[in-house]
Parts: C-alpha cells; structure tokens; sequence
C-alpha cells in the first residue's frame, strides 16, 4: 500500500554534498515556507507555500499617506525575510516580524504613546492588538469572529482599498459637519443681530431661519458623496473590462513559468529536449499571451484614460507591452535559425537565456502593475 503524506524537511536522503537543495533556495529567495511530501517514507516533492500581497495595498498605503496617515508600520508572525520584502514593496516605515499576540499589544501600546494609533488586523491573533489600538478595524470577509468583536470597525468586503475610503468618508464627513455647525450658528446670529437692530420683521426673520436650517441641511447631504481623490470612478463598461482581464490574468498564470522553466533547461541541456520546449514556450506566446497584450492596448487603456487622466497615464504600461512583443519576436528569430540549422547553436544559448528570462521579468512586473495600479480600480 502507497502512502503519501507532508512533513517537515526530511533528512539524510534529500541532502547533498557541496551546498543546500535546489528547493531551500528557491524557498528562501522567494520568501516561501517549504512543506515537504513524502511516499510510502521517502522523499518525494516539496511544496512552496507563499502568502501573495493584496493588488489593492500600494494603493490603499498611498492614499493613506495622502489623508494624513503619518506611520505605517507592519507587524506580523511570520518570519523577517517575506515581511521585510512586502514592507519594501509598500514603502512602510517599519516592519516587526514573529511577534506573538502579545508582542503586537505591545507594539501597539508604545505607538499609542506618540500619536492616535489605528490596528487593521484580521485574525485570532490579531484581536488583542485590535482592543489595544485606539482605532481597530477588522477585515471580516475572511476574518475570525474574535477579531471582529474586538475592533471598533467592521470592513465587511475583502478589500483593504476599503480603509482608504472610509478615512476618507471620516475626515469629508467632519469636515462637512463643522461647516454646517458654525455656518449655520453664524448665520442664526446674523439674523438675530438684525432682527434686534430692527432691520427684520418677525415673519421675515423666520422665514430667514427657515431658510438657513435649508441650506446646512443640504450642504450636510454633501457627506454622502465620496471624493474621487480615493477612489476613481470607473465606468460599467471599463469596470466590465476590469474584470475580463483580470480573469485572463489568473488564466495566464500557467503561461510565465515555462519562459523561465525553458532558459533553466537551456542551461542544463541545450538539446532537443530544450528546442521542444522553446517551440512550446514560443506557442504559448503567440496564441495566449500576445493576443491578451494586444487587447488591452487596443481595449482596455483606451476605457480606462478618461479615469486616469489622460492616455498618458498609460504611456509606461504599453512600453512594457513593446517590449514583450520585441521579445517574442526575437525568440521567434532563435526558433527559425534552429529550425535551419537542425538544432540550437551554442552561439545562440546566451542570447535566449537572456531573453527568455527578461521576458519572464518584464510579464512579471507588467502583470503586478497593471493589477495594483488598473485592476485595484473596480468596485
């Protein structure tokens, strides 16, 4: 009878002389927990386990930044190298890592002591550190019923874009409500002043009052409209298009790795093995990810320009989409001297490495950006 079963990292069999597993590397330049699986004992795979940031957060910090979110501080329980790259990407402050539930009370208490501080956590651990902060905010689409009680906020969508908006409510909202309290107090004593000086008689100046409780009331029902500055309004056509090239985003998820599995067996062995999956690499290209590249140059830039500004707030993302297809192009010139020469020269190696690796970064880095920066806008 076969079993198959995870575990920790095995020992003995799995290691080898001159330096660490493959897998260890990998793991740790990806800042990636490592499960490993084994069959009826032995060692049979690995598995990396990494938690992806939310699209929404680059977004979310700056417009925190921009209400007047002076510190951003990350702290969490898990290990220091994925926090400290996720604090990089965002731009945080500070990061604390594998904190327990009481190190983040802790935390939270010494930063109460310089300014107001607010707690946006959305798991068991995070409940005492919620109750702790003086403003705490639970994420609780996916979050624990216990983070939930003990914050002052509910967010009950998972988007944490949603904090931004609701800053933004708050500081719109009080600063309608003092306009209206002191507008409307300002008012009622100009009427008084000249009811008593005469110059009102006693219907006029009711009619008067009546006139300012109108307009405070209607400069308060400017409370319930948003500010753009949050959180742009995109149309139901854009937003349609939004959502149509996200899902072909997560479709084409299994188009990045074979560039890159393709220049790590052009390394190992530049045969026949390697010019067949260059062909495959190659096809992928030119029948799933080209066309994608090409439709959201020519469909969704366009809807979403008027959102943005102008099409020039889109400028630097369709030079990314030049140069993946410069890319391709190029792979698809090493493929036709392969194909005249019976197979790979080693003049050619270099020169496909080179890019079929930049090609791999380049989607990488053009996928992220256009879901934290275009995707992130949809409601």
């Amino acid at each position: 009878m076969t079993s198959t079963r995870p575990g920790s990292r095995p020992s003995g069999p799995v290691t080898r002389t001159g330096g660490p597993l493959p897998v260890d590397n990998r793991a740790l330049l990806d800042g990636a927990a490592v499960a490993w699986l084994s069959l009826d004992g032995e060692p049979a795979g690995a598995v990396l386990l990494r938690d992806p940031l939310r699209h929404d957060a680059p977004r979310t910090l700056r417009h925190l930044r921009a209400a007047g979110i002076r510190r951003l501080l990350m702290l969490t329980g898990d290990r220091a190298a994925p926090a400290e790259e996720v604090a990089a990407v965002l731009g945080l402050d500070e990061v604390r890592a594998e904190l327990s539930p009481a190190d983040k009370v802790a935390a939270v208490r010494a930063e109460r002591e310089h300014a107001v501080t607010v707690m946006v956590g959305d798991g068991v651990n995070d409940a005492p550190a919620l109750a702790a902060a003086d403003i705490g905010v639970a994420m609780a689409a996916r979050g624990s019923t216990a983070s939930s009680e003990a914050a002052d906020i509910v967010l009950t969508t998972d988007r944490v874009d949603r904090l931004a908006d609701a800053v933004v409510i708050a500081q719109r909202a009080r600063r309608i409500a003092v306009q209206s309290a002191l507008g409307g107090m300002l008012l009622s004593l100009g009427a008084m002043a000249a009811d008593a000086v005469g110059l009102l008689a006693p219907a006029a100046g009711a009619l008067l009052q009546e006139g300012i409780e109108v307009a405070v009331i209607l400069n308060a029902l400017g409370a319930l409209r948003v500010g753009q500055g949050a959180h742009p309004a995109v149309t139901p056509a854009a937003e349609a298009l939004i959502q149509r090239f996200a899902d072909e985003h997560h479709d084409l998820q299994d188009v990045l790795d074979p560039g890159r599995n393709t220049a790590d067996r052009l390394s190992d062995a530049p045969g026949p093995a390697a010019l067949t999956a260059l062909e495959e690499t190659h096809r992928l290209l030119v029948e799933r990810l080209l066309p994608h590249e090409y439709a959201e140059e020519h469909e969704l830039y366009p809807a979403l320009a008027p959102t943005l500004g102008g099409p020039e707030a889109t400028a630097t993302m369709s030079r990314a989409h030049t140069e993946i297809e410069r890319l391709s192009r190029r792979i698809a010139t090493h493929l036709e001297l392969a194909h005249a020469h019976g197979g790979l020269a080693p003049g050619q190696l270099d020169d496909l490495r080179s890019c079929l690796y930049g090609l791999d970064t380049v989607l990488r880095l053009h996928f992220t950006q256009e879901e934290e920066n275009y995707f992130s806008l949809a409601p």
